[in-house]
């Protein structure tokens, strides 16, 4: 959705519909039929919801992508606090096996991961997506654990 988007982004109302208009495209070509990825797709599960309840198991390699810490931080209609970042940190600080992540590398998000014992590495990662347009490189944290 937020490859056709206006201006790549992925937002949703307090209703938990999506709420960006179309961007500018001359055409836009959907897959409506996901059948040649059957086989690929096979041994994946998709789950929805809160991340605590997402059954991992010892050896599950994470890959996590939280909403950055930034001012704007209503992706969902739950809204992502401060309070979440920390909740998400520590869940994924208990996993056992190997967890990847990335956000925003702002002083509290790489102090949060460094505390919980994160091997940390800023990198320039390039804009795609923003919600003004600017795509200079923004600062990023990829924070390792477990691997």
């Amino acid at each position: 959705m937020n490859r056709t988007a206006y201006n790549g982004l992925c937002r949703f109302n307090r209703r938990g519909e999506f709420n960006v208009p179309f961007g500018r495209y001359r055409r836009i070509v959907y897959v409506r039929d996901f059948a040649p990825y059957r086989r690929a797709l096979a041994g994946w599960q998709f789950t929805a919801g809160d991340f605590e309840r997402i059954p991992l198991q010892p050896d599950d390699f994470v890959y996590a992508d939280p909403p950055y810490d930034v001012e704007f931080t209503s992706y969902a209609k739950e809204g992502f606090s401060w309070r979440d970042q920390v909740r998400t940190a520590e869940w994924l600080a208990r996993h056992p096996g190997p967890v990847v992540l990335v956000n925003q590398a702002t002083d509290r998000i790489v102090g949060l991961y460094r505390r919980l014992g994160f091997r940390l590495q800023v990198l320039q990662a390039p804009r795609r997506i923003a919600c003004n347009g600017n795509r200079a490189p923004a600062e990023e944290v990829l924070a390792v654990r477990n691997l």
